[in-house]
């Protein structure tokens, strides 16, 4: 009836706290982050990905993920074309965009929030046109 988000990825993969990884990550699936990711995080596979950063997580880098949920600190833009949730420990340095968001009372962003529509996106420009003095 109504449209409905796609459904999160159920977490299978898991970067424990203590952990550190210098490089990027590309997964399928859903990834949780306990440690410190210096590099991008990026989903790939035909279906959504799901991310979640716990408050002990730090990525330096870019985050492009469907599904993100965030309580930890990230330094770099973070893209979710589908869902985006602050939670109330969120630290963002950088340009966030988004679909959909919910975020919590004590989440920081500390850079530009971008609603991303894709419908608006793909609908024609037109040019408006002076009207003419006669």
């Amino acid at each position: 009836m109504f449209g409905k988000p796609n459904k999160p990825s159920p977490i299978d993969s898991l970067i424990g706290v203590g952990s550190a990884i210098t490089g990027d990550i590309t997964f399928g699936g859903g990834l949780r982050v306990d440690g410190h990711v210096k590099g991008n995080i990026r989903a790939t596979g035909n279906k959504p990905g799901t991310l979640v950063l716990s408050e002990m997580a730090k990525v330096e880098g870019e985050i492009e993920v469907a599904h993100v949920v965030i309580n930890g600190t990230v330094a770099g833009p973070v893209r979710a074309s589908e869902y985006l949730e602050l939670l109330p420990k969120a630290r963002v340095t950088g340009d966030v965009s988004y679909k959909s968001i919910e975020i919590h009372v004590g989440a920081i962003v500390m850079g530009r929030m971008i609603h991303e529509n894709r419908e608006q996106r793909d609908d024609k420009i037109i040019e408006l046109k002076p009207a003419s003095s006669t």
